[in-house]
């Protein structure tokens, strides 16, 4: 016989968002909280994680005068997120880590498919099988209006990108996309205001956390 394939021990959260939403502070924030309650943690990002996927980052949202294909846009992303997966999510969560990633599948959905009008069916095939069916077991959505995002993005001029440039119409629908999935998802996807103070959104981010992991360890004894 075979040995048993060990299952993943560990849990992977991800956080989502339009642009200007908060989610890379929160994610930060998020890891240092949970290493202070004793937690391992690894703090990653998409695009990126990779020493190749951040090279397909850089390509992805650096300014450039040739105009990328919104197909293109997508094979690039899965292309950085197969790496991604393979090198850096699935054997940290071998190892029962908690993995916090700052984006992932549903971004690829809520830009390049609401927001590009990229197929959504033929968008989920592929990342099926870029990912290897790799479902976050929890996603933080950090929903806030378009005009207060894209100020917060454009008041910081160093750290734009192609996508701060986009139409707020493009920015609408992705967030659009965003809540829909959302909506799709209830048990999967928390939403949170992210319009609100900085501390106020983390100290609901922690309240969150605490309860589902908790509720998750209880689960888990259950079923010893």
């Amino acid at each position: 016989m075979s040995p048993a394939i060990k299952k993943p021990s560990g849990v992977f959260i991800t956080l989502e968002g339009g642009e200007g939403s908060g989610k890379t502070t929160q994610a930060r924030r998020l890891c240092d909280w949970l290493t202070t309650q004793g937690r391992k943690v690894l703090h990653t990002r998409e695009p990126g994680g990779t020493l190749l996927a951040e090279r397909l980052r850089s390509l992805l949202l650096d300014h450039s005068v040739e105009t990328i294909a919104p197909e293109t846009e997508a094979w690039l992303i899965l292309a950085a997120r197969r790496q991604h997966v393979d090198h850096v999510i699935k054997p940290a969560l071998q190892q029962g880590m908690i993995v916090v990633c700052d984006r992932f599948s549903d971004s690829t959905i809520a830009y390049q498919g609401y927001g590009r009008g990229l197929d959504l069916r033929v968008l989920r095939t592929m990342n099926n099988w870029a990912t290897g069916r790799l479902v976050p077991h929890l996603t933080l959505l950090f929903d806030v209006p378009i005009r207060i995002g894209l100020t917060r993005r454009r008041s910081q001029r160093a750290s734009q990108n192609r996508l701060d440039r986009e139409t707020s119409r493009f920015h609408e629908k992705v967030r659009a996309g965003f809540r829909t999935l959302a909506q799709q998802e209830p048990r999967r996807m928390v939403v949170f205001d992210a319009s609100l103070p900085l501390e106020s959104v983390q100290q609901n981010v922690a309240e969150v956390i605490a309860t589902w992991l908790n509720t998750r360890r209880i689960r888990q004894l259950r079923q010893r």
